[in-house]
């Protein structure tokens, strides 16, 4: 037998693959944000709800009281009711769909999938503020000239930060909701009941407790995040949203990571 039949082949260098970059992760679930009805319709909503605030604060506010702070209020309302339903859906879809295991196949880091739904969801949701706060302004200059009142730009960009931080929690706090329950319908309800009924039921302990009227800030995170609508926030009024929003939204978002990060996906 040849010298030449006993050597070994070379070993062939082994081929190194990259993993899926973040920012090819964060355009998939931008895209998983409007490929679905009620998500498209979810987003396309937001704006056309902003639209239709804007020309009914033409049409029906008084002339005295035509600024862009009606506007923004106007539109804030159904932003306040949108933008949490987007991040519910943002983070449930994987469950809901049944998609779940396909993408946890692909991509086994739970943690980098959940951080990107994060990321879409808040580019998604800041992007909508900005849309809307936008049309407001293009509102108040159309609107101010049809009516011959002066132009007024009556709140300052302090406040207008705080909206998009108070909007921007709102949505944050659907996202919790989803994380921990990973179920639509069901974190749908329960950011209603925190959004709606849970606040009706401390406001009146507020209104017959006096203890609890003093404490109700370091407790109340709907409470605290709703004063970011208005203007000239304390010391105190941060420190009340620091509190009550650690126990509200960091503590839970924690506890529902870590029970996302085992649970079974089928």
């Amino acid at each position: 037998m040849s010298a030449s039949t006993l050597e070994r082949p070379a070993t062939a260098t082994p081929v190194v693959r990259a993993g899926i970059p973040t920012s090819r992760l964060v355009g998939v679930e931008l895209q998983k944000m409007f490929d679905t009805r009620s998500g498209f319709w979810l987003v396309t909503g937001g704006g056309i709800a902003s639209l239709v605030a804007t020309i009914a604060t033409i049409l029906f506010a008084p002339h005295s009281e035509l600024g862009y702070g009606a506007f923004a209020g106007a539109i804030g309302a159904p932003l306040s009711v949108i933008l949490p339903i987007l991040g519910v859906l943002g983070v449930t879809s994987e469950w809901s769909q049944r998609t779940g295991l396909s993408t946890f196949t692909m991509v086994p880091h739970r943690a980098r999938v959940i951080g990107a739904k994060a990321a879409a969801v808040l580019t998604v949701g800041l992007g909508s503020i900005a849309l809307a706060l936008a049309i407001g302004a293009l509102g108040n200059v159309v609107g101010s000239t049809l009516v011959g009142v002066p132009i007024r730009w009556d709140i300052p960009v302090t406040q207008v930060l705080q909206i998009f931080l108070a909007d921007g929690l709102g949505m944050l706090m659907g996202f919790t909701l989803g994380v921990l329950i990973r179920n639509s319908p069901g974190a749908i309800v329960g950011y209603f009941v925190y959004a709606l009924v849970l606040p009706a039921i401390l406001g009146t302990l507020a209104g017959v407790q006096d203890w609890f009227a003093h404490a109700q800030g370091w407790i109340d995170f709907q409470y605290s995040s709703t004063r970011l609508y208005d203007d000239g926030l304390t010391v105190t009024d941060w420190a009340h949203l620091g509190v009550s929003g650690l126990i509200w939204l960091v503590i839970p978002l924690a506890i529902g990571l870590r029970l996302l990060m085992r649970s079974e996906v089928k």
